[in-house]
């Protein structure tokens, strides 16, 4: 009876450390709700906004985020053009061009809204802020990749 014991003791202590092992093992998922829910909270505090200058901000921040994604989804589809293929590379290379050039013209089109709901210096601190957490956000990934 004591070695039934022992041995169910030992195979449930054994399960147990495998377990916690797998579990620290496991890389964290991206969650964009959190990524978000950080990129806002960084930006206030980096920033200075009040409870009122974000709800009037953020709203707007979003809607320019969305239109990115978008812009960003045309991007991805010419990272799989073949290089080989000269006419279709200087195709992909003209679009790519372009959709940059929409890009810019997005972030002006919501930096102008940005400056009628806000003044330009706190706007001027946002896009500060927002490029210093995606920066932060990128060497945080870069150095999880080494391990």
């Amino acid at each position: 009876m004591k070695q039934i014991v022992r041995r169910l003791v030992f195979i449930m202590v054994v399960a147990l450390v495998a377990l916690q092992t797998q579990a620290q093992e496991r890389p964290k998922k991206f969650d964009p709700a959190r990524f978000e829910a950080d990129l806002e909270q960084f930006i206030t505090t980096e920033a200075g906004l009040n409870p009122y200058q974000a709800a009037k901000f953020f709203p707007l921040y979003r809607e320019m985020q969305k239109k990115q994604r978008m812009l960003f989804n045309k991007m991805r589809y010419y990272q799989h053009v073949d290089t080989r293929d000269n006419k279709a590379a200087a195709k992909a290379i003209r679009e790519c061009d372009l959709v940059d050039l929409e890009m810019k013209e997005l972030q002006l089109e919501y930096h102008k809204k940005f400056c009628k709901v806000l003044p330009a210096g706190v706007v001027l601190k946002i896009i500060r802020a927002d490029e210093k957490f995606h920066r932060q956000a990128f060497q945080r990934m870069m150095r999880r990749g080494r391990r």
